[in-house]
């Protein structure tokens, strides 16, 4: 699906294969490099890049014309077992639209067949998305072909590195639509990312920081920097589905509104969409809380892989990702996508090798580099895997459109068939969806979608209690289904979504997990099924087929006796 792989790294693009490619990178699909890419929609962008034809010409390929027949994935249609095959036509009937989307079958098929030849079904896409292989082989091959050196030297090697490394960020800036006046630091992941933000601001006695609850930890690990420097934390509640009411974060944003934003600056952190309880909160908070006064930070690392963001709508003072939940490869690479004034308010704690110009030693003299991203670059950037983040945000532009339709179909599905599961005792519901539901159906490609593609659930027993998180792990994995289970790291949005707020409030000093679950009788945490860039109907109908089985009370029986015999000599 990438076009071609073996092509020397020198300038210039090249149409290959019905792809616009940049001959520099290897072959994959160059959607920000597209003729009249600016200003024009991405259906219509990606409809002319892909298919080698102009606007309107002969050999103009809309997404809404039937699939060619190589986009059916043979694993889709041929080798479905028949209750699946038979479940998929009424899919397609119930959801017509989802066959606007036939370009991620061909997808799934081309760079995503490990998941099928393996039998493992992936629903774990918040937690870290799926590399494409040809991104691999793209990455790998230029690596073989190259020599690349570190950055902070003059030879030829470090040159390239250097190219290579400057090309990502402007990769990031073109993905994101930044508007002049924006710059990249790389980091290790979007945590380092809000690190760097929460060491470096200024807080002081008379500033204050305002966060939502449903947040990420390294969202609220934010709070530690401001208190040691005497601002004041003030939190704006969670509603039950999580996320945050609109009216209710402008009420918390003006009862605390800065009096001076220079003498005393304030931070408001905006988490975009939560990874547990799948709400998507409003964007026109960040323009709302910068006419107040606050410098502004968007925590995007959930948002980013599914949604399109640009930042010359939303121009916010800084947002945080991270490239390995957004096409899988490679870990280890995040960025801080910030406006160079603001940077520059920053006051770093420290310096390191790469972020200096001169040092005295002995001595206290230190001036800092002049290029305000390294800055905060501390020592050496992941040189070597920097190329693979031009090359995926290449790759996910392309396939970014067609996302939000069809995890809008899937979701759908999901739900609905989740919430008509009744054990076969009686008519107890196997599971309670506790994350926020999509409140609109989408229709076409293009349009965005209200919620994110999370389901939290809990799974229970005929009685109605919650059957055991790490049991339904158990059962998920023995099913060959990669899911995961807990509160995510965000502890708000859980104890919001699990009805614990009072609990949460009530929690001593001293508190630790363990005697936290013993308090409440149970485990705590949801069971988390995540979509993204490789689902397809074949992954949730085994979900909901999974699901099924811990309503039958023979399956979920024989399952239990071999969970309970796999702890056996461990503390239950």
């Amino acid at each position: 699906m990438l076009g071609r792989e073996a092509v020397v790294r020198e300038g210039g693009e090249a149409r290959v294969g019905g792809y616009w490619v940049d001959s520099s990178r290897g072959g994959l699909p160059a959607v920000a490099n597209c003729p009249s890419e600016l200003g024009a929609s991405p259906v219509r962008v990606l409809g002319r890049c892909m298919t080698g034809g102009s606007a309107g010409g002969p050999r103009e390929k809309r997404s809404f014309d039937p699939p060619p027949l190589y986009a059916y994935s043979a694993s889709a249609i041929d080798i479905l077992e028949d209750s699946a095959s038979a479940a998929y036509k009424t899919f397609l009937k119930e959801y017509p639209e989802y066959q606007l989307t036939w370009i991620l079958d061909a997808l799934r098929r081309s760079d995503f067949s490990r998941l099928d030849r393996s039998g493992e079904t992936y629903v774990d896409y918040m937690g870290g998305s799926l590399y494409p292989e040809s991104l691999i082989r793209v990455h790998t091959g230029f690596l073989h072909r190259n020599i690349l050196g570190n950055t902070h030297s003059v030879s030829n090697s470090s040159k390239l590195s250097s190219s290579c490394a400057n090309e990502a960020r402007e990769a990031v800036l073109s993905f994101f639509r930044a508007p002049p006046g924006y710059t990249v630091v790389f980091t290790a992941n979007a945590t380092g990312a809000l690190k760097l933000v929460g060491e470096s601001f200024p807080f002081s006695e008379d500033s204050c920081f305002v966060l939502g609850t449903d947040s990420h930890n390294s969202v609220h690990g934010i709070r530690q920097f401001a208190l040691q420097k005497g601002a004041k934390v003030h939190y704006i509640d969670s509603t039950d589905c999580g996320g945050m009411d609109t009216s209710e974060a402008k009420a918390v944003l003006g009862r605390h509104q800065p009096k001076n934003k220079h003498a005393a600056s304030s931070l408001f952190a905006l988490t975009g969409q939560s990874n547990i309880s799948n709400s998507k909160n409003s964007l026109s908070l960040i323009k709302h809380a910068a006419a107040q006064g606050y410098y502004t930070l968007l925590d995007a690392a959930a948002l980013a892989p599914t949604s399109v963001f640009s930042l010359s709508e939303t121009p916010v003072d800084a947002m945080a990702v991270s490239f390995y939940k957004m096409f899988g490869f490679p870990t280890g690479v995040g960025a801080l996508i910030v406006k160079e004034e603001f940077l520059a308010r920053l006051e770093r704690p420290w310096f390191a090798g790469g972020t200096v110009d001169v040092v005295q030693a002995p001595g206290t003299i230190v001036t800092m580099t002049s290029d305000l991203h390294e800055r905060f670059e501390d020592g050496t950037i992941n040189y070597l895997n920097l190329p693979a983040i031009t090359d995926g945000l290449r790759f996910l532009s392309a396939y970014l459109p067609f996302l939000p339709l069809r995890l809008s179909t899937l979701m759908h599905y999901t739900i609905s068939s989740l919430s008509a599961l009744r054990h076969d005792v009686n008519d107890v519901a196997v599971v309670r969806i506790l994350s926020r539901i999509p409140s609109k159906r989408l229709r076409a490609v293009g349009e965005q979608s209200d919620t994110g593609s999370v389901i939290s659930l809990i799974f229970q027993f005929p009685s109605g209690e919650m059957m055991p998180n790490s049991f339904i792990e158990y059962a998920a994995s023995r099913q060959s289904i990669s899911l995961r289970t807990g509160c995510m790291c965000n502890p708000g949005g859980a104890a919001s979504i699990l009805g614990l707020r009072d609990a949460m409030a009530a929690l001593p000093a001293d508190v630790t997990l363990r005697a936290f679950e013993q308090h409440m009788g149970h485990e705590l945490g949801v069971v988390r099924i995540s979509l993204g860039l490789a689902s397809d109907f074949r992954d949730v109908f085994r979900v909901v087929r999974f699901a099924e089985t811990l309503g039958s009370s023979e399956a979920r029986g024989a399952m239990w006796e071999q969970w309970l015999e796999s702890k056996s000599g461990h503390a239950l």
